[in-house]
């Protein structure tokens, strides 16, 4: 008997805005490279598997919807006699899906239980517009990536001044300093200036760009890159992005240069993009050569890099290798949550992540790759490709949204923000709740010694490492490039008692009146089960933040943090005032540090002040990074006018009100984070905004909410009471887990691995050793002291 749904009014294809799941399940990682291919709903093109787990069959009982294209793709082997090439160009051909695979279709009936010829009723339409629509995660496959340069008005309409000969010892340094390398040509006018600190030691002292500031000329070419054949690099500096000019050889023969007779001595800045990135690549071999042996099994799954996604990659193995996020999210024996959409399900992606990554499932060799026998190569794993998560992480972020390269660590606070906002039911508890812990500051006045105490919850530390650098030993004679700058290895116990250790701020007592200032320490009121530490290695150079190389000293045996306890407030000390608490209404002092190294690099002290006052008059960096926010603001050298936030009654003192909480919530700013703002800015709405963006790293507070729900507690179970995060006991004793490392010398570019201390399976010794996770590639490391004196990231258990 015929189908009768292949004529359904339902069925039709897929628009361009619609996306289709025909690749993985979006329950699990089951894809259809497996014998029995997956299952694609051709209703609303949901995939799902058909193995043993049939998340198709359960999609087909929640909806209703009876038709599905079965599609199931074989690999065409290839052979590998050597280990794979690296990458040397910005463009590579991509194949095509059928020059590596074969695939084969089938459509199936749920309700009638049987197979459909495809060739009936509406199938055709919606059978090939499935196969050639745009998967969902496209961006995971090898694909052609060509940079493409353009044109822009600045050089299509490039108006030069009056032409004049520009002799050859002209164009043999900076006109404003005497580099002599990665000099630009200003186009419009003919001045000469060097360009920016380069990654990788080529100079720069930035001196192009003052001149565009100056004078507002858009477009320089690199001379040091002109080829005879008309090509080179031409930057936009109105666009800040690297462009072509159409009409280059005559812009240059206005100047009377000939580009004919140039002849290229410096790197492109597409060369040196590859060159770096090559330098990015972590050693996969060992000391003799050869490749570190693959792992698979249980919690030794990769994951595919989806175009500069390591960064995510790299924080999702540690904190799943946590005890918190796999009791909260793997479940192997349940069904998968009952979500309409599992793939915009925030839930259901997490479970699914959690599975492919410890269970075991998807961990062996790729049984395409086949390596002849005397070949060294051993097939690593195909690795998982998260592109759902990364969506649902990514989904209204400006940054997290692109395929650009992103700083994990704010990944990390990004994606435990979300996990604590997304709902816990019973007997799911937040796995957030192991990474928090209380942070008490002790605020003490120089003049009368009365002293305040407050309290902050908080998931991490940013802890500032010490910079000293080695002098170097210069040789005339050498003709190398550039040598690198060396630094003196720092403990991890002298940079926590770098953050917690006592500053002198500049207010005034609300108790004595005096401007002497107060001293301030914050201490560990409390300690979390998973300590994450972040380790601040970046310096300004010429306005960028620039990474830097300082080792610092981790050990594999705990440690203890019993010295970094509060003591909280002792007998015999008085306490400030609340109701006199400073009010940032009737006065305001600049803290005098931040405010001298901001006027030290050429900010008017009118600006100053209003950056520091807007950010709470905390340091120099978050102030500057306010500064660069709000350069264009109208009003930014206007006086600074301070005036009490409407209906605060001139005194805010930490009073929250609630329609500025929902003010700031309509802005996207959640409540914790709207409520440590508003008391950071005595009411001021305005002010508090500027106030989250930034301390981006700063929880909030979770006070109020955490009184909402013990309170909601308490009428359903009487006697419970409010937790408070972490735990006071003592001793406080921590040991390193795991690492996020970075090489590359921004955070927003390079490349990220994960070490996890793991017990390896087959290994006789009893004890833990460190795990790889490079991607889609996971091997026992080599080398893991040295990484871990240069981790951005640590994360530290308690034992």
């Amino acid at each position: 008997m015929a189908c009768t749904h292949v004529n359904s009014a339902e069925l039709r294809a897929p628009t361009p805005a619609q996306s289709v799941y025909r690749e993985d399940c979006t329950q699990c990682f089951d894809s259809i490279d497996d014998p029995t291919g997956l299952n694609v709903c051709l209703y609303c093109f949901n995939g799902g598997c058909c193995s043993d787990r049939d998340h198709a069959r359960l999609h087909h009982h929640t909806s209703k919807h009876p038709l599905v294209l079965n599609i199931k793709r074989t690999r065409k082997q290839t052979n590998r006699d050597e280990p794979p090439q690296k990458i040397s160009r910005l463009a590579i051909a991509a194949e095509t899906e059928e020059d590596r695979y074969y695939t084969s279709t089938s459509v199936q009936c749920y309700e009638c239980d049987a197979d459909v010829d495809k060739s009936s009723g509406k199938l055709p339409a919606v059978v090939d517009a499935v196969l050639k629509a745009n998967t969902f995660a496209r961006q995971a496959e090898v694909q052609a990536w060509e940079q493409e340069i353009t044109p822009c008005e600045h050089t299509l309409c490039l108006e030069q001044e009056s032409a004049r000969q520009i002799e050859s010892q002209d164009l043999g340094h900076c006109s404003l300093c005497e580099l002599k390398e990665n000099l630009w040509l200003c186009l419009q006018c003919g001045n000469l200036g060097c360009g920016r600190n380069q990654f990788g030691g080529v100079g720069g002292n930035s001196h192009g760009l003052k001149h565009t500031e100056l004078t507002s000329h858009a477009v320089a070419v690199k001379l040091g890159s002109l080829t005879p054949d008309g090509t080179a690099d031409i930057y936009c500096y109105a666009c800040n992005e690297e462009r072509t000019d159409p009409e280059l050889v005559a812009h240059l023969a206005h100047w009377g240069i000939n580009i004919a007779e140039r002849e290229k001595t410096e790197k492109s800045l597409t060369e040196m993009q590859i060159e770096q990135n090559l330098k990015w690549e972590f050693s996969m071999t060992t000391g003799d050569g050869k490749e570190l042996k693959p792992i698979f099994g249980e919690g030794f799954t990769g994951l595919k890099n989806l175009g500069n996604s390591c960064y995510l990659a790299s924080v999702l193995q540690c904190l799943f290798s946590m005890p918190a996020f796999a009791a909260r999210y793997y479940h192997p024996k349940e069904p998968p949550p009952s979500a309409p959409l599992p793939a915009e399900d925030l839930e259901t992606q997490l479970r699914k992540v959690a599975d492919g990554i410890l269970s075991g499932r998807y961990s062996y060799p790729d049984t395409d790759v086949v390596a002849s026998e005397d070949s060294p190569y051993i097939p690593h794993q195909k690795g998982l490709a998260p592109a759902m998560l990364k969506h649902l992480i990514g989904r209204g972020h400006e940054e997290f949204s692109t395929m650009r390269q992103q700083d994990a660590f704010e990944l990390l606070l990004h994606l435990l923000k979300l996990v604590t906002r997304s709902p816990h039911p019973s007997p799911g508890q937040d796995p957030v709740n192991a990474f928090r812990f209380i942070m008490e500051q002790r605020l003490q006045c120089i003049s009368c010694n009365r002293v305040r105490y407050r309290s902050d919850e908080q998931d991490n530390i940013s802890i500032p490492v010490p910079v000293r650098r080695k002098l170097r030993v210069i040789n005339s004679d050498s003709t190398d490039e550039k040598p690198k700058d060396e630094f003196e290895p720092v403990t991890l116990k002298e940079c926590l008692d770098i953050f917690t250790g006592a500053e002198e701020v500049e207010l005034a007592c609300p108790a004595c009146s005096s401007k002497a200032g107060f001293t301030k320490r914050s201490l560990f009121k409390t300690f979390p089960n998973v300590l994450a530490v972040n380790a601040r290695r970046f310096e300004l150079v010429n306005w960028v933040p620039t990474k830097l190389d300082v080792p610092v000293v981790v050990g594999d045996e705990p440690f203890n943090l019993d010295a970094y306890i509060s003591s909280g407030q002792q007998d015999g000390e008085d306490l400030l005032p609340e109701e006199a608490a400073a009010d940032p209404a009737s006065h305001f002092s600049p803290n005098p540090a931040a405010l001298e190294q901001l006027e030290a690099m050429g900010f008017p002290r009118v600006r100053c002040e209003k950056a520091l006052h807007a950010t709470g008059n905390t340091d120099a960096d978050t102030a500057m990074n306010w500064l660069f926010a709000h350069m264009e603001d109208p009003d930014i050298d206007d006086p600074l006018q301070i005036t009490a936030p409407s209906g605060s009654g001139g005194g805010g003192g930490g009073v929250v009100h609630a329609e500025s909480v929902e003010m700031m919530a309509a802005m996207g700013i959640g409540a914790p984070q709207a409520r440590k703002a508003l008391k950071e800015t005595g009411g001021d709405v305005n002010r508090a905004v500027d106030w989250v963006f930034s301390h981006p790293d700063d929880q909030g507070d979770f006070e109020d909410e955490s009184a909402g729900a013990a309170d909601a507690a308490a009428s359903t179970a009487p006697g419970a009471a409010t937790t408070v995060a972490g735990t006071s006991d003592l001793p406080a004793r921590f040991r390193l887990q795991s690492i996020v490392c970075h090489k590359g010398a921004s955070i927003h570019a390079g490349h990220y691995v994960a070490f996890i201390r793991k017990r390896i399976p087959d290994e006789k010794a009893a004890e833990e050793a460190w795990v790889l996770f490079n991607d889609e590639k996971v091997v026992k490391a080599v080398d893991v002291e040295e990484m871990k004196k240069f981790a951005y990231v640590y994360f530290f258990n308690r034992v």
